[in-house]
């Protein structure tokens, strides 16, 4: 047989394949650490912030402050390592703690010096921290102090400090930080005179009494001291100090005429004002008055002067608002344990102008009993509205609310009028005095001052103007929760009011370098699409059960006449109950059986209609994104075996 000769072998095509796979793969590795290396010594600051409001982006209020710097300015960050060992959470603040004082200094282009030290105990640097005001805080039963706080020095050895910093605050990181540096770089602070019938700066006879939590200032009061010099103008002063820059006006009660002719002077001259009046005072209801008690007389106002000026703050009308409405306890006697209070409401959105730079970072505002502020429109001003409600709003009375509000049946008997009604707003213009006669009258045996300039009857110039109707802007428990942090009392703002007041006043004063920071961080971000869902779902259960437990009562008093005999003639009780009455009674329990049957209906339905909402979102949230994969792998498969099918053919 003839033999066959052996085939040539063929190329090492596999193992070829393999080499020039192993070659890419370490020549991609070389490639990204190449990158890496000339990023971080080309680009060692550049950052990709894809975060929805850029949490870890310097604010354009910030980068003006630093380069604003014309001194240098040290900032020396005390950390014990030990405090990180211990709490890993502490140790991963820390780092970002560090990384944003990294970028502060880069963007002060060299003006702001960093020092990182670590008081070790019995250090010399641990007794530096001590001298700073750097709070210790025991990390064991030993009693051993660690330190986590910032101190900075100027040239002249001002001092300002955040003695502990806690990763509870880290949303507010660069708000403090900032704050810091503005304080050491602006020794002088613009004077703001602060005239109001609330205890804005404490209550003496609280602290008298020693009520736990009373009499202390209120925390928007102490924010503010931070950026202004706050100066307190006493009712019967008949001049504003021309040093005063801006004049808050809150919860203003029965002024003399000398006191509001002074306020329009002040305008008149070019003082600028923050007037917050209000047709409930929350805050003042809740507080007792001189005699112990709390007053009566909650509503406040400056009709004279801003009618004249063509801006109407009416006292007789509050705004509900459904959305973003707080959720309280309900009556005791009621089913549902909590509802929803309409005239304690969030203000959210596009209720939020984002043209103003005072409420153009904002998350949410909260309002308590608010009214509206109208624009008379044949007023020559411009009336720009910062803040205002939904279209999910009415007016409704101030009694309603004022004495004993039952928020069931504010809810049961809401109808918005879909109209936005205005909360706070900006006027500017030129404006009238509301004394053109000139100064009123003083009372008998009070004396005018001496020296008090000449009466204006118009404004020198275009004059700017804040209102607002309601001064529980300013009250603690609306937006701000105070804890007390081993001795140190510490302030978590949950909504914006202060930074509000803040901003409007510091705009007022004439500057906005800290305005956009001051809100900067998460707010509460509730689920828009699931409490709209939720509010309307109880609305209509409000209203139907409002109806039913009329039905009911009306049925239960019937079946009281009737057991007591009640409905015989001329009242009188009868002693024996007729066919047709025992015939009504068994009517009567049927009518007040079903009934309850309905109301039990109702409230089962609600609670479905939530339980399916939840379920639904439950599962797309877990079920979704795998679902969504793994339709992306299978089509990818479908699309790579065509293809090799086509190749094949």
């Amino acid at each position: 047989m003839p033999r066959t000769s052996p085939s040539p072998a063929a190329p090492p095509l596999a193992s070829g394949r393999l080499l020039y796979s192993l070659a890419g793969l370490a020549a991609a590795l070389v490639l990204a650490v190449s990158v890496n290396l000339l990023a971080a010594r080309l680009l060692p600051h550049a950052r990709l912030d894809l975060t929805q409001q850029h949490l870890y982006t310097l604010s354009d209020g910030t980068r003006q402050v630093l380069s604003g710097l014309r001194d240098p300015i040290t900032l020396r960050l005390f950390y014990s390592r030990q405090l990180g060992g211990a709490a890993p959470v502490f140790g991963a603040y820390a780092d970002r703690v560090r990384e944003m004082l990294q970028e502060y200094a880069s963007a002060s282009d060299g003006r702001l010096r960093l020092e990182f030290l670590d008081p070790e105990p019995f250090s010399e640097t641990e007794d530096r921290a001590l001298s700073y005001g750097i709070q210790g805080v025991p990390i064991d039963q030993t009693g051993e102090q660690v330190y986590f706080g910032i101190a900075g020095t100027n040239l002249i050895d001002d001092e300002r400090v955040l003695p502990f910093l806690q990763p509870e605050r880290e949303r507010f990181l660069e708000y403090d930080l900032t704050r810091l540096i503005h304080e050491l770089s602006n020794p002088r602070r613009p004077v703001v005179g602060l005239l109001s019938a609330l205890p804005l700066n404490g209550d003496p006879r609280a602290l008298m009494m020693r009520v736990p939590g009373a009499g202390q200032p209120f925390v928007i009061a102490n924010q503010l001291r931070q950026f202004f010099s706050l100066r307190e103008i006493a009712p019967e002063t008949q001049r504003i100090d021309p040093d005063v820059e801006v004049l808050i006006v809150a919860q203003p009660q029965n002024l003399p005429e000398a006191m509001l002719y002074a306020i329009d002077q002040f305008v008149m001259r070019g003082g600028k004002l923050f007037a917050m009046t209000d047709p409930h005072s929350e805050s003042q209801a809740s507080r007792p008055g001189p005699n112990g008690q709390p007053v009566r007389d909650t509503a406040s106002g400056l009709d004279r002067l801003l009618n004249a000026w063509g801006i109407e703050t009416p006292r007789d009308k509050v705004v509900l608002d459904q959305r973003g409405a707080w959720r309280v306890r309900a009556n005791p006697q009621d089913r549902v344990q909590a509802v929803d209070y309409l005239a304690w409401f969030n203000t959210t959105g596009d209720s939020l102008t984002r043209s103003d730079v005072a409420t153009a970072d904002l998350q949410q505002v909260t309002f308590a009993s608010a009214g509206e502020v109208r624009h008379r429109p044949d007023a020559p001003i411009e009336f720009t509205p910062l803040i205002t409600s939904s279209d999910r709003a009415m007016l409704v009375d101030v009694a309603r609310v004022r004495e004993s509000p039952d928020p069931a049946r504010l809810l049961a008997e809401f109808r918005p009028d879909g109209q936005h009604h205005v909360l706070l707003a900006r006027a500017r213009g030129m404006l009238r005095s509301a004394f053109l006669d000139g100064p009123p009258a003083l009372p008998e045996g009070v004396a005018r001052e001496e020296g008090l300039p000449a009466h204006l009857d118009k404004s020198e110039g275009p004059a700017n103007l804040v209102v607002a109707n309601d001064s529980d802007l300013l009250e603690d428990r609306f937006w701000v929760q105070v804890q007390d942090f081993l001795g140190q009392q510490t302030a978590t703002p949950f909504s914006d009011n202060g930074a509000l007041v803040a901003n409007l006043t510091d705009t007022l004063a004439g500057g906005d370098a800290l305005i956009g920071l001051r809100s900067r961080g998460e707010s509460l971000r509730p689920f828009g699409v699931v409490e709209e869902i939720r509010r309307d779902a109880e609305a209509r259960y409000r209203q139907t059960e409002q109806d039913l437990t009329r039905k009911l009562e009306a049925t239960e008093r019937r079946l009281r006449e009737l057991r007591q005999g009640t409905g015989a003639a001329g009242g009188q009780a009868q002693a024996v109950i007729t066919p047709e009455q025992r015939a009504e009674i068994d009517q009567a329990r049927a009518e007040i059986v079903a009934t309850r049957g309905q109301l039990r209906g109702v409230q089962l339905e609600l609670r479905r209609d939530i339980e399916r909402l939840e379920t639904t979102l439950r599962v797309l949230n877990i079920a979704l994104v795998p679902i969504l994969l793994t339709l992306f792998a299978i089509g990818l498969a479908l699309a790579r075996g065509r293809r090799r099918s086509a190749a094949r053919g």
